[in-house]
């Protein structure tokens, strides 16, 4: 048997036999417990904050039962020294409970603080948009107008004149063969130029009046001057403005606008007037 053995014997024996030293010890363990208890606890940085009350009534205890083992009432210090740990254990669990609580908390704050973020975000982003699309809008607006207003000083240019039945465009009979509806090949630039200004206008609504001279018969002069004011509606049609834009009538020989006593007053006479309504004017014939 070695030494380290034999100590562990002799101090058996000492216990076994002497049992009212082995109690005494006992007891002496049980304050010795509930002071490491206590001041671990107490060492908490947390201790006041979640668990007070039990942080006052463990080192009153601990004292108690200290004064108690102090005066030999090693029963009674035992029993002290218990409710003393008994508080320290329950501030280690409101504490480890309060932490948990408190991160749990944290942890939903960041998420509603990026919740909130995200929104803040996409609300940004959707202002940014609307934004954006308000200035395209009034960009594309804005060179809408202008290509009206260029067009519009085209027509001018093709002797429209601004009435106050809107801007009129007279077609000469030089588009059309003698007696005839169809329209020829010069008339292209001008139905083209018109049909620009229309597409990009589409409040505007269209007029077209065919008229002639004196000669021929009632009948045939209106005949004619309604083909010739159809033609140039179809022909507006073909390049994509809606029929529903446009009405064409034939005046006959009842509007003239010189006399037709003479040939070059006759030639005046026969005519296609294109009456294009002014910008307030919305088109409201079916």
């Amino acid at each position: 048997m070695n030494i380290q053995k034999l100590r562990l014997a002799v101090a058996s024996a000492v216990v076994f036999a002497l049992p009212g030293i082995s109690a005494q010890a006992a007891k002496n363990d049980e304050v010795a417990f509930a002071r490491t208890a206590v001041q671990q606890v107490e060492s908490s940085p947390d201790a006041g904050k979640y668990a007070a009350a039990e942080i006052a009534a463990a080192p009153e205890a601990l004292l108690e039962a200290e004064q108690l083992a102090k005066q030999g009432k090693s029963k009674k210090a035992a029993e002290v020294a218990y409710v003393a740990k008994r508080h320290a254990d329950i501030a280690t669990e409101q504490i480890a409970r309060g932490q948990s609580e408190q991160k749990a908390a944290e942890a939903e704050a960041e998420r509603q603080k990026a919740v909130l973020q995200a929104r803040e975000q996409e609300a940004a982003a959707a202002r940014a948009t609307a934004e954006a699309a308000k200035q395209n809008a009034q960009r594309e607006a804005e060179a809408a107008q202008r290509t009206a207003a260029d067009l519009e000083a085209q027509l001018r240019e093709l002797q429209a004149k601004q009435t106050d039945r809107g801007l009129v465009l007279t077609l000469g009979d030089v588009l059309f063969d003698s007696g005839q509806a169809t329209l020829k090949p010069g008339a292209a630039s001008t139905i083209e130029r018109l049909a620009s200004f229309l597409e990009q206008s589409p409040e505007r609504s269209v007029a077209i009046e065919g008229h002639t001279d004196s000669m021929g018969s009632d009948s045939y002069n209106l005949s004619l001057s309604e083909n010739r004011a159809n033609s140039v509606k179809a022909a507006l049609v073909a390049k994509g403005i809606s029929a529903q834009r446009i009405v064409s009538v034939g005046k006959g020989e009842g509007v003239p606008v010189a006399s037709n006593d003479s040939s070059a007053g006759r030639q005046q006479n026969r005519r296609v007037e294109i009456i294009v309504s002014n910008p307030t004017e919305v088109a409201t014939r079916k």
